[in-house]
């Protein structure tokens, strides 16, 4: 089995804990810069692309900047993210609003900021022109329905017909001739349809069913797309086994659609978007935790100080996160753990049976692919507070970007005043 790599020392760690207790995400600067400039290589073919990324997926404005600096905009899903894209610097189209089942306030938002607004469903058409009327450049979601597979022999990656998400067909060619109507003049179609994906084949096999598409469009309403948004979905190998993908294999792949359906029908100059969080930033983080306690019961146990509070990817989908046992990377795995945190919920698991060196208390843990939805998924439960977030700098050097809660933190929104002094 090949190795992952943790991208920072014991050393850097040990001097960090210093200063900032575990548990602790870390990002690796340098490692976000390489993977947004080799996903702008893998589309510099197309003029006009760029990267949306899914704020959801990590949103800290230092992050956001180190983004921006490489000539991304954000995908935002809701106010407070497009407050959050707005505070970093983000402006009117350097912002695409992607949300569903959207409250009024969200609208109004994102067309004060002069965002992309990408409406999730035909009613919305009429929603928003009565809160904000139609801006001249406006985007669709696309949900085709069926399953969705990469070959037709091949297996089924997600059924969009059980979606909540986006306009069927017939309401994606009625929306565009509604909207154009309205005063819209730039047009753009979105759609996602599967998640976390881990084959090359993905991006091209949905663009030639949005590359198609946009021809009809333009046969049947007579307009051209100005762009067309290939959203998220391209995922990251988790298992230490699996082939990453390879995102200078994918934009060729896309480009040759393009080439063979996109350009015959002189639509040659439609832009092309991506929407990518798990995929710029899962693998450029860490969650660092400590081993805090030891169990020997029916099975073995190793408790850290961190918790499904800090990355729920575990406890909710069972989802794999690499371990490494930071100062034991060559020691050999003949001990078999469940590494656990410490909710009163079983299913509180970083790993089950999961073979590791022997671990002893104070071994400092990295659980590697925490970059994306690990921080940003965190809840309260059990009162447990939100940890620190930490920059690993690109000259080594190190920062908190953001702080952990405190117990005042906690308690900042219910209003003790009839209780009286209790200090």
């Amino acid at each position: 089995m090949s190795k992952k790599i943790p991208f920072v020392t014991k050393e850097k760690i040990e001097e960090i804990k210093k200063e900032i207790p575990t548990p602790f995400h870390i990002y690796d600067e340098k490692g976000i810069r390489a993977t947004a400039r080799a996903l702008n290589e893998a589309f510099a073919w197309n003029k006009g692309f760029k990267e949306y990324f899914a704020v959801k997926a990590t949103p800290n404005p230092f992050i956001m900047k180190i983004l921006m600096e490489e000539g991304c905009g954000f995908d935002c899903a809701s106010y407070t993210e497009l407050l959050l894209s707005d505070k970093v610097g983000a402006k009117k189209h350097d912002i695409m609003f992607s949300s569903n089942e959207t409250p009024d306030a969200d609208f109004k938002l994102a067309y004060d900021l002069g965002a992309i607004i990408n409406l999730d469903d035909f009613t919305h058409i009429e929603i928003l022109d009565r809160l904000t009327g139609i801006p001249e450049t406006i985007c669709c979601r696309y949900n085709p329905g069926g399953e969705f597979k990469t070959s037709e022999k091949g297996n089924v990656m997600d059924t969009p017909q059980d979606a909540k998400y986006g306009f069927t067909h017939d309401q994606l060619i009625e929306g565009y001739k509604i909207l154009r109507d309205k005063g819209a003049k730039v047009f753009g179609m979105h759609s996602f349809l599967a998640s976390n994906t881990l084959t090359n084949d993905y991006y091209p096999v949905l663009a030639g069913i949005l590359f198609r598409t946009a021809v009809e469009i333009k046969e049947k309403t007579g307009i051209s797309l100005g762009f067309i948004d290939l959203s998220g979905g391209v995922g990251i190998a988790y298992r230490p086994e699996q082939t990453p993908n390879d995102i200078k294999v994918i934009g060729e792949g896309v480009r040759k659609a393009y080439e063979e359906i996109l350009v015959p029908a002189g639509l040659g100059n439609i832009s092309l978007c991506t929407e990518l969080g798990r995929f710029m930033l899962a693998p450029n983080g860490l969650l660092i935790t400590t081993a805090i306690r030891e169990k020997h019961i029916y099975k073995e146990y190793i408790g850290v100080d961190a918790c499904a509070a800090n990355l729920m990817r575990p406890a909710i989908y069972g989802a794999y996160h690499h371990i490494t046992v930071l100062g034991k990377e060559d020691a050999p795995c003949d001990h078999v753990y469940d590494v656990v945190g410490g909710l009163c919920e079983n299913c509180d698991k970083f790993a089950k049976d999961r073979e590791l060196p022997k671990i002893d208390m104070g071994d400092i843990i990295a659980i590697h692919d925490a970059g994306a939805h690990g921080f940003s998924m965190g809840y309260n439960y059990n009162g447990k507070l939100r940890s620190a977030e930490v920059l690993l700098k690109e000259d080594g050097s190190y920062k908190m970007i953001r702080r952990a809660e405190t117990p005042k933190d906690y308690f900042a929104t219910f209003d003790f005043s009839e209780y009286g002094d209790r200090q």
